[in-house]
């Protein structure tokens, strides 16, 4: 299988004046027809249908290219798209064709569900078993623009298969693999066996607190306290996939970004880890063998009504 194989420069440098804000976005694989983005949490993928005016990263690709910026010259760029999307607080593999037959060919791949997609998270809570597997259909909230319920009656087809990697007191790292890409999968799924995602508000989900897991913590009187973790606990941690011009096998990987690597710091030194899923340790976490057998199946059902995933709604 061929890995990622980035080329110089490696950092792909984007700005938004109007919000003044600045990323430098890392490269994990090109070619003349491909490239994949770690796209960093806290971006929008593309432009927001109820506030176009937030900063998206394929407009700001779009726009550096038009202005001829370094990074596009030096690659010749003068056409990107992206394949898929990853939710706004999402960070990992972003992959992006370069061509116009290029992105009809992986999109083909993607709408049969071929590619592998392997995530990292963090989840409130503990499973009975290792191996579980969450089947239940997905479908819009009809009153929460944004939000998705599971809707055993309207809803599409979704399944996600998970693997504890670190069990903690009230916490466990998972690895994540969904079979179809409905929107929010991964979060919904967790929530609807009662594991909502750390930092995930939208569905029931809290921030990781520090004074949480510290049984000595002592608050300081002049600052208020910050979460270790207010974003949703989830990373796009590798996409593999048959090159859609060459038919290679291609494995493009994305590191666990800081946010993630300094939470499960200290989840390691308050509340140790209870057990580990994986034969390796945390610091090598990867992808790991897919061939393990499910245990746990939570599935929905006809006679289930349909469920909004608790109270604790926000914005999308």
């Amino acid at each position: 299988m061929a890995q990622s194989n980035p080329s110089a420069p490696a950092v792909l440098k984007l700005s938004s004046p109007a919000t003044r804000e600045y990323w430098e976005v890392p490269v994990l694989f090109e070619d003349e027809h491909l490239i994949a983005i770690e796209k960093p949490a806290g971006l929008l993928t593309s432009p927001d249908r109820y506030d176009p005016e937030r900063p998206n990263l394929m407009r700001m690709l779009h726009g550096h290219i038009a202005r001829g910026v370094p990074w596009a010259k030096e690659r010749g760029l003068t056409y990107l798209a992206n394949v898929h999307r990853l939710d706004f607080e999402t960070s990992g593999v972003l992959l992006l064709a370069r061509t116009k037959p290029a992105l009809t060919a992986v999109a083909n791949l993607f709408g049969s569900e071929k590619p592998e997609k392997v995530y990292f998270a963090i989840a409130q809570g503990s499973p009975v078993e290792d191996d579980f597997e969450v089947d239940a259909k997905l479908a819009a909230h009809p009153t929460r623009p944004g939000v998705m319920r599971v809707d055993p009656k309207s809803g599409k087809q979704s399944r996600t298969l998970f693997h504890v990697v670190t069990r903690y007191r009230g916490f466990t790292a998972l690895e994540c693999r969904p079979r179809t890409g409905r929107t929010h999968q991964i979060r919904i799924h967790l929530r609807w066996v009662q594991m909502p995602l750390v930092g995930d508000r939208v569905y029931g989900g809290g921030p990781l607190w520090l004074s949480s897991i510290k049984s000595d913590y002592r608050p300081r009187q002049t600052k208020e306290e910050k979460p270790l973790l207010g974003r949703v606990a989830l990373h796009a941690a590798s996409l593999a996939l048959d090159h859609p011009v060459t038919g290679k096998r291609i494995l493009i990987e994305s590191p666990l970004p800081k946010d993630l690597r300094v939470a499960m710091k200290y989840l390691e030194r308050y509340v140790a880890p209870v057990e580990r899923g994986g034969s390796r340790e945390l610091e090598d976490w990867g992808p790991l063998n897919s061939g393990s057998s499910l245990g746990l199946r939570r599935t929905d059902s006809s006679s289930s009504p349909q469920t909004d995933c608790g109270d604790e709604f926000g914005g999308s």
